[in-house]
């Protein structure tokens, strides 16, 4: 699995190499005997450029047990098992903020938030309105900067909550998105969206260009929205890491904004070099972010492609899917396990989490 970075390769190793040993021990039969599942509640979050409340999930080490829970658990998804509004912990734990995917909602992220709590974080996240399951729309979906708002009305609530704001470390708080929700996270990193680009990129029909043909299944107008929203700078201080799973939208990002970012960001790109879609495709011949942004970091994992990061799937779900006339969302490539594909890219976003803040 080919790693490229620029200042990185050295201290992501030795923390990649400490990350794996402290998944591997939490796995065994002593660190499961002893280990509680996550905390879990939910909450409501106000955010001003919404009509209603934010429906959000926050999972973290357990300070005591209550009772099992599943999260993210439907006919299609294997869910994740929690203490339902267990007792919150003591001390101060770096945060993470979680934004899912178009058409996905944050409870399918929960195998994510169970790995890293287990290793100390506290994790939350909120259901994006117009681009959440039930309520996913190609033309809302296009509004994506009120995606990257969302997380930062989120943060907000959390840091005022009293009974979570006291644990969170102010100085760790660190934001992951998967494929739209890559978006939000370069997003509040500093990244800054060019409409026209965006509209030049669609213009021409290629393969790969998922995003293009998600927004033609609605004919939505790409220049339907106000190019001031769509370019707006969505940077959020607060924010001191960023991590971005197959982001979409990787042709469109203007070069000064992503060479102005002052946080580290990685990307991790689901298949290998050549194999990826030009709608994610970050590399020299796509987003060109490794020239770009200051301190990056891009590794790739394989064999995997996008739907590799999705939940793990139940028996006789592929055939659900297909009988429903849904996209092949359990298929995964050939030689592909999905628990590897995401234990994998839970030790390197850990790792990349853990390391410490750049000079």
């Amino acid at each position: 699995m080919p790693v490229t970075s620029r200042n990185f390769a050295r201290t992501f190793t030795r923390h990649l190499v400490q990350s794996v040993c402290l998944i591997l021990a939490l796995a065994g039969p002593a660190g499961a005997a002893d280990r509680l599942d996550p905390g879990h509640e939910r909450l409501q979050v106000t955010a001003a450029h919404r009509d209603g409340p934010l429906m959000a999930s926050v999972w973290y080490p357990a300070g005591g047990k209550t009772y099992r829970g599943l999260v993210g658990d439907n006919p299609v998804f294997v869910g994740n098992p929690v203490n339902m509004g267990a007792p919150y912990p003591a001390g101060k734990h770096p945060l993470v903020l979680l934004s899912h995917g178009s058409g996905n909602n944050i409870d399918a992220m929960s195998w994510l938030a169970n790995g890293l709590v287990a290793q100390g974080f506290i994790v939350a996240g909120v259901n994006h309105p117009g681009s959440t399951s039930g309520d996913s729309s190609p033309r809302r979906s296009l509004r994506h900067w009120e995606r990257a708002k969302d997380v930062s009305a989120l943060l907000t609530s959390l840091l005022q909550t009293p009974e979570l704001g006291p644990l969170i470390d102010t100085d760790r708080i660190s934001v992951v998105g998967f494929s739209l929700g890559g978006v939000t996270a370069l997003a509040l990193a500093g990244a800054e969206t060019s409409q026209q680009a965006f509209v030049d990129y669609c213009a021409e029909p290629a393969p790969g260009k998922v995003d293009c043909r998600f927004y033609a299944k609605g004919r939505t107008d790409l220049t339907g929205v106000p190019q001031a929203e769509f370019e707006q700078s969505l940077t959020d201080p607060r924010i001191s890491r960023s991590v971005a799973v197959d982001p979409a939208m990787a042709q469109s990002y203007k070069a000064g904004s992503l060479k102005a970012i002052r946080i580290p960001v990685a990307v991790i790109s689901l298949g290998a070099p050549g194999e990826i879609p030009i709608a994610a495709d970050v590399g020299a011949s796509g987003g060109r972010f490794a020239e770009l942004i200051p301190d990056f970091s891009h590794s790739y994992i394989a064999p995997a492609h996008h739907y590799s990061f999705l939940a793990l799937c139940k028996p006789g779900a592929t055939e659900l899917l297909e009988a429903e006339g849904e996209d092949a969302i359990c298929a995964d490539p050939a030689g592909s396990d999905r628990a590897v594909v995401h234990a994998e890219a839970l030790s390197r976003i850990a790792a990349f989490l853990m390391l410490p803040a750049p000079r």
